[in-house]
């Protein structure tokens, strides 16, 4: 016998004369009992089953390196690892690819994977979509929970300019940073809805004035509160672009792009009306004027800075790109074939208001969208029944796609919910783990999070975290355990 701990075992048997291939090993991970045969596992040896046919001979030191206890009685392996996880994991074996089942944590299933020595390149390309879409949601956990902290915290490095800087982009761009923040964010939203209906009330002609050369201009009141909005626009857009870590990036963004677009036809206009009529005739200069002006409903888009569900809508549509195309296709496939029909159908009447095809377009678009405007209807039995068909046909190529675009909305505001949500429970149990001296130096450790996030496919992180949590291990080089901000939210 040889002593392994407290515990007695036999001398573990390494006769040599068994082969591997025929070799029956049972395996009991959390309470399931697997029986496994050489000649399957060593499919592929460099995982850890295959390495249990050959671990034996290498004595308690190497069986208890592979396993967390060994029966040599019964030559059973015992694990304490999830048994769900496992009964896929092992499909590899006889199938030659794994997928996760339902209901299992990626990131937890990819531990498991790791830990069993399977590589990742046998899951099943569907599962790896979904492990790709837990990264990227625990990537934004920690860019989030980085920039809470980053406002949070003040280096007595910096030089005052720079601290001035981060104060005035918090001003700014945060609006849930303070109460003074959020008044500024506040009057942003009313002066850009004041600007939109001064831009609308001003073409009411009851309220337009006529100047020297008789052509009616913008009321002078009217003129002056749209002077106070775009005065505000610039300074704030001024005092961000100042304040932006990285102006370049600033600069191209594209709300930021947006900001430009509603300020620049003023300047551009007022410049145009000082000094262009000295390099052009008055009309000239005029139309250019007028055209600028039409611009200004750029500014209408300023709302998405302040409102999260027209971002979301934004979202939802960029990522619904696909069932708009085939919303487009049957569209268009059906505007060619009713115009085309209709414009046949329709010229045996004496009074036919289909002239051509192309013309027909326009009929066929508002009536198979049931706008129906009543310009342009057919006036023959064939004809009708053609339009009865055609609008029918619409009101089914729209619905189609109508389900799924809706689906991404209301994916994207939940996703969008509960990532603010856990971002809040990190800041809340490192608050926690801070107060009872757990937490030493984690915003340091947070910033490696977020550095290591950048150059590997997961993040790996030393925090800390309560009693109550479950370690689990990080599926990395460095033997750290992962916290609830690398788990499954």
């Amino acid at each position: 016998y040889k002593m392994a701990g407290d515990s007695m075992f036999p001398d573990v048997d390494t006769d040599g004369s068994e082969e591997s291939e025929e070799m029956e090993i049972v395996v009991n991970v959390g309470g399931v009992r697997q029986v496994f045969y050489g000649d399957n596992l060593n499919q592929y040896p460099e995982t850890r089953l295959a390495e249990l046919v050959n671990c034996l001979s290498g004595g308690y030191d190497s069986i208890f390196s592979l396993c967390d206890d060994y029966d040599p009685g019964k030559r059973e392996f015992y694990f304490d690892r999830d048994p769900d996880a496992f009964k896929c994991i092992i499909d590899v074996y006889y199938f030659g690819e794994i997928h996760m089942k339902k209901g299992i944590c990626p990131i937890c299933f990819k531990n498991e994977m790791e830990f069993w020595k399977v590589d990742l390149k046998f899951l099943d390309d569907c599962c790896k979509a979904h492990l790709s879409e837990k990264k990227e949601e625990l990537e934004e956990i920690a860019r989030r929970v980085q920039l809470i902290l980053d406002d949070l915290g003040v280096d007595a490095s910096e030089s005052r300019w720079k601290r001035c800087q981060k104060c005035i982009w918090k001003f700014l761009e945060k609006p849930e940073s303070s109460y003074p923040a959020r008044v500024i964010a506040v009057l942003s939203f009313l002066f850009i809805l004041i600007s939109s209906v001064v831009m609308c009330v001003g073409t009411i002609p009851d309220l337009q004035v006529v100047d020297a050369e008789g052509n009616r201009m913008e009321h002078p009141t009217l003129d002056s509160i749209e002077t106070a909005c775009i005065g505000w626009f610039t300074v704030e857009y001024v005092l961000r672009l100042i304040s932006s870590p990285n102006k370049l990036h600033f600069a191209l963004s594209f709300m930021n792009i947006v900001d430009v677009l509603a300020i620049l036809p003023f300047y551009v206009s007022l410049t145009l009306t000082h000094l262009g009529a000295k390099l052009m005739e008055l009309s000239n200069v005029q139309q250019a004027v007028q055209a600028l002006r039409i611009m200004r409903i750029a500014r209408i888009f300023k709302l998405a800075r302040h409102s999260s569900g027209l971002q979301t809508l934004t979202y939802a549509l960029k990522r619904s790109f696909k069932e708009l195309g085939l919303l487009l296709m049957y569209l268009a496939v059906g505007i060619f074939v009713f115009s085309a029909l209709g414009y046949t159908m329709e010229q045996s009447h004496p009074e036919t208001l289909f002239k051509s095809i192309p013309q027909s377009f326009w009929w066929a678009i508002i009536t198979m969208t049931t706008v129906g405007y009543g310009d342009i209807y057919p006036k023959t039995t064939l004809g009708k029944l053609n339009a009865a068909i055609s609008f029918l046909c619409g009101v089914i190529a729209i619905a189609l796609p109508i389900h799924p675009i809706i689906n991404n909305f209301v994916r994207y505001y939940n996703k969008q919910r509960v990532l603010e949500t856990a971002a809040k429970h990190e800041l809340e149990l490192m608050e926690l783990n801070s107060a009872e001296g757990k937490a030493a130096g984690s915003r340091s450790e947070l910033e490696d999070l977020s550095r290591e996030g950048k150059e590997g496919p997961f993040y790996s992180s030393r925090i800390k975290v309560s009693h109550s949590d479950t370690f689990i291990h990080l599926l990395s080089e460095d033997k750290h355990y992962r916290t609830r901000l690398q788990s499954c939210k």
